[in-house]
């Protein structure tokens, strides 16, 4: 899913969203790109206890956390959580779509795809969703961006593990998701693309966008 302002990229996210049910999912685990704090693997917060929206707290999954710091690429890094807008954006979608969920919220930093696959291998089972937050390319012109991005969904969709970050932002989260993918044999599809060009009046300056669905 795109982590943009929902005016940019909100029609994207919501068009994967929409395949969601309340009561299908209690546990939902959150991939997420380091904006803010530099990360040398995976950062997990372990100082506070629920994610707040305009919608109410999402509760934190406590145990779930503590069992991930046993993996040796995982550390607890709370500031790296405390104003990542690419955890935060998705948190609204989710509550609306599912109700009551429980949250695993992960900062993705410098990691080899098996490390991330590690980690959702302890995690994931038929009661948890995982969501990648990623946007595509930043700052191309409009059609640059656009042959970039085909490009890379093509990539994704042929479950490429070499992301980088020119064409992902959450290339480390989505590259060790596409590799745990790959090796649980999941099918994958895209749902939507666009640009913010597509959504706004500027298109020299663009990012890409795109939502896809493994299952």
């Amino acid at each position: 899913m795109p982590h943009a302002g929902y005016r940019f990229s909100g029609d994207i996210a919501a068009q994967g969203y929409q395949l969601l049910t309340k009561g299908i999912f209690k546990r939902v685990v959150v991939l997420s790109p380091a904006h803010r704090v530099f990360v040398q693997g995976i950062a997990v917060p372990t100082r506070w206890d629920a994610e707040a929206t305009p919608l109410g707290n999402i509760l934190l999954d406590k145990p779930a956390i503590e069992s991930l710091l046993a993996l040796p690429e995982v550390i607890a890094a709370t500031e790296a959580h405390r104003q990542e807008h690419a955890i935060e954006v998705q948190l609204p979608f989710l509550q609306h779509q599912l109700g009551d969920f429980k949250l695993i919220p992960i900062v993705v930093g410098v990691s080899q795809p098996e490390s991330v696959a590690n980690a959702l291998d302890l995690l994931v089972d038929d009661e948890t969703l995982v969501v990648v937050s990623t946007d595509l390319s930043h700052y191309l012109s409009q059609d640059i961006a656009r042959q970039q991005d085909d490009d890379t969904i093509r990539q994704i969709l042929q479950f490429h593990e070499n992301l980088s970050g020119d064409q992902a932002c959450g290339c480390y989260a989505l590259n060790g998701a596409l590799h745990w993918a790959h090796q649980q044999q999941l099918n994958i599809q895209l749902l939507a693309k666009c640009t913010s060009g597509d959504t706004c009046s500027d298109k020299s300056r663009v990012v890409g966008y795109a939502a896809f669905a493994l299952y």
